[in-house]
């Protein structure tokens, strides 16, 4: 059975984030609230995921001259990943914001941004304290941002969407259950927790 591409994705990561050289700066920055250090971290280890599928990349420290027009961030998205081909201007395969916030509005806006692009996989990371509070963040995204797509808004969605959580609990176990993955179900208009 072929596996989705956020499936893909999820595998990639995980296996990207396990190095050690990769895995203890991103959880010592999370547990230690380092806003800035926790994004160049894990901007990182989206770029090496990215890439260990196969597509280039482009980032804040990680510039791509893939398109004609060459950048680091394309439309303000933190992350854009492009897959292999020919033509000069290609359209992303992926969007990924990363969102150090503990505002739900900042959150809900990295969701509204990549909500708001063609591609095939749309991700946000972010991160709270504790699960519930990740939960009740979930919660606010489903009525704040899906609920004003409508439902032909959500019907119209192609692609995979999916919300990222990182809870400081469980630091324990960095980086399985400190992750937990959340997929927009677009015929239902929720996320449900994978």
């Amino acid at each position: 059975m072929k596996q989705n591409l956020d499936e893909q994705w999820r595998e990639a990561f995980l296996q990207t984030v396990q190095q050690h050289e990769r895995a203890r700066p991103l959880r010592d920055a999370a547990l230690e609230g380092r806003l800035g250090a926790w994004t160049k971290e894990l901007t990182a280890v989206v770029v090496s995921t990215c890439r260990a599928l196969g597509w280039q990349a482009s980032a804040k420290g990680h510039r791509l001259e893939l398109l004609p027009v060459s950048g680091s961030e394309y439309l303000s998205l933190d992350v854009m990943a492009f897959p292999e081909g020919k033509t000069r201007w290609r359209f992303p395969i992926a969007v990924i914001e990363l969102e150090n916030s503990q505002k739900d509005d900042r959150v809900a806006y990295s969701l509204w941004k990549v909500l708001s692009v063609r591609a095939d996989l749309r991700i946000v990371f972010c991160y709270r304290r504790s699960a519930s509070r990740g939960n009740a963040l979930i919660k606010s995204l489903t009525e704040e941002v899906v609920e004003a797509m409508g439902l032909p808004g959500r019907i119209r969605l192609e692609g995979q969407t999916l919300v990222v959580v990182g809870s400081y609990v469980s630091s324990s176990t960095f980086p399985y259950s400190f992750f937990k993955w959340w997929r927009f179900e677009n015929n239902t208009g929720t996320f449900t927790q994978i």
